[in-house]
């Protein structure tokens, strides 16, 4: 019996210092340091070093006291199921200064770098609720558009950095193709596509 994920309580808040753990146990759940902690575009090796004493966990822990804390957590029924990395591209270092992935105008958007759903909780609807809170959250803090970058390929491919098969859900939250970037993974490139809010 499949369990309707319509009869669950949704809610989806900022990655907050309070609610820090949260976002590791989908995350991280090992809490492993070397495991990855969504800092791939936010910050560079002397950036962390400067943060977080060189240790990822920390850094990450310093972003999220920041105003617009680096994404958000959905949780259902109370328990924390999925991540979105969501900020202000102007916030995200090394996607602003990105020669494959630039802005195509001068709207001052957001960025969402990464999308997880935490494991033993995939194809149950998470997807949607994650980025329908993360519109939200956005739209809260003036946002005036958000983007993204999957890949959506035609067979099988290496997910390393890329959100893969992600275009329907996204489409289906209101984002539109607007072009492709000079990113690639496995020789696909990377949408761009834009929700306006």
């Amino acid at each position: 019996m499949t369990e309707n994920p319509t009869s669950r309580h949704w809610e989806t808040h900022p990655v907050t210092p309070d609610r820090f753990e949260d976002f590791a146990d989908v995350i991280n759940p090992t809490r492993r340091e070397p495991h990855c902690w969504c800092l791939s575009h936010r910050l560079r090796a002397k950036e962390i070093e400067e943060l977080g004493g060189g240790n990822r966990e920390t850094a990450m822990r310093k972003l999220c006291e920041r105003d617009n804390p680096p994404g958000v957590i959905a949780y259902r029924d109370g328990e924390p199921v999925g991540w979105c990395s969501i900020s202000p591209r102007a916030e995200i270092p090394l996607l602003a200064a990105s020669k494959l992935i630039r802005p195509v105008d001068e709207v001052p958007v957001w960025s969402i770098i990464c999308v997880v759903v935490r494991s033993g909780h995939r194809r149950q609807g998470v997807t949607e609720h994650l980025l329908e809170g993360a519109i939200a959250y956005a739209a809260s803090r003036g946002a005036p558009a958000i983007e993204a970058h999957p890949v959506d390929p035609d067979g099988r491919m290496d997910t390393t950095m890329a959100f893969v098969g992600t275009r329907a859900m996204f489409e289906h939250a209101g984002f539109k193709v607007i072009g492709t970037t000079d990113a690639v993974a496995s020789r696909m490139p990377r949408l761009i596509i834009r929700r306006d809010l």
